[in-house]
């Protein structure tokens, strides 16, 4: 159980970190959200950082954000470009039943771990 512990502070820490440097960078009032974070990494993901979009593909690079950094936890897949440049990606494994708390952590796991393998936090 301490492990556990020990390992759920480490995330705490880890996304604190985070939060606070994307929030410093990104936005100017409030501290961004995960909902904020993916739709980030999905603009990453994208490559089109300095296009407008509209309203309807907000949602869109949210699931780009979702299905990228759920890619190394062998969730997703990257399947294809569509002609638009836009990623399309495949189902492998369906996520497993969470509670709400649960789906939390798993996010905020492969959230973490996508910006380690980025560089932007240890």
């Amino acid at each position: 159980m301490q492990k556990a512990s020990v390992k759920n502070q480490e995330l705490k820490e880890q996304w604190d970190e985070l939060v606070s440097i994307l929030t410093e960078r990104f936005s100017e009032t409030e501290t961004i959200d995960i909902e904020g974070i993916l739709y980030l990494v999905g603009l990453q993901e994208l490559g089109q950082v300095h296009k407008r979009f509209k309203k309807e593909d907000n949602v869109d690079i949210i699931h780009i954000g979702i299905c990228s950094v759920l890619e190394p936890f062998g969730y997703y897949a990257f399947d294809y470009f569509d002609d638009d440049r836009w990623p399309h990606f495949k189902l492998l494994e369906e996520l497993p039943p969470l509670k709400p708390g649960e789906q939390s952590i798993l996010m905020k796991e492969a959230v973490v771990y996508y910006f380690i393998q980025k560089g932007l936090i240890q």
